[in-house]
């Protein structure tokens, strides 16, 4: 069974971010450049929280505020609950459906490690199951 450290090898360790007073703007721009659906928030090595497409749309352009004046502060999902490397994909997944979120801070110990979304984790669920089709597969074509 696929682990989340397994995600995290596929994409690397880097994390994007930006420091909580920067303009939501700056934010999606780094967030389009890079093609990302999210932006860690961090201020002094420190996980604050993680700015997403979705609060943009939800509390910025619905409420009419400006992205140039507002901070990602004032838009960004917070308390998240955290996993760790060595957690399953099948927890994620879990976990992620059961307080309706779509990315995860992943933490080994007190350092925040990773991000990971809803995406990475079905894309190794789908990447598991097709493996197991594959090992049936050539488990029935040798029975013959």
């Amino acid at each position: 069974m696929q682990k989340v450290k397994d995600i995290l090898l596929k994409k690397g360790a880097h994390i994007e971010s930006v420091k909580p007073d920067t303009p939501v703007i700056e934010a999606l721009h780094t967030m389009a450049e890079k093609n990302y659906g999210s932006i860690a928030v961090m201020e002094n090595g420190q996980f604050l929280g993680v700015m997403t497409e979705r609060d943009y749309s939800r509390k910025v352009i619905l409420k009419g505020k400006s992205s140039a004046e507002t901070p990602v502060s004032e838009i960004m999902s917070t308390d998240l609950p955290i996993v760790s490397p060595d957690d399953t994909i099948g927890h994620c997944m879990s976990i992620m459906n059961s307080k309706n979120v779509r990315y995860l801070p992943v933490y080994d110990g007190e350092n925040l490690c990773g991000l990971i979304s809803m995406t990475d984790v079905v894309r190794a669920t789908i990447s598991e199951q097709e493996a197991t089709i594959s090992h049936l597969e050539s488990y029935i074509s040798r029975s013959y």
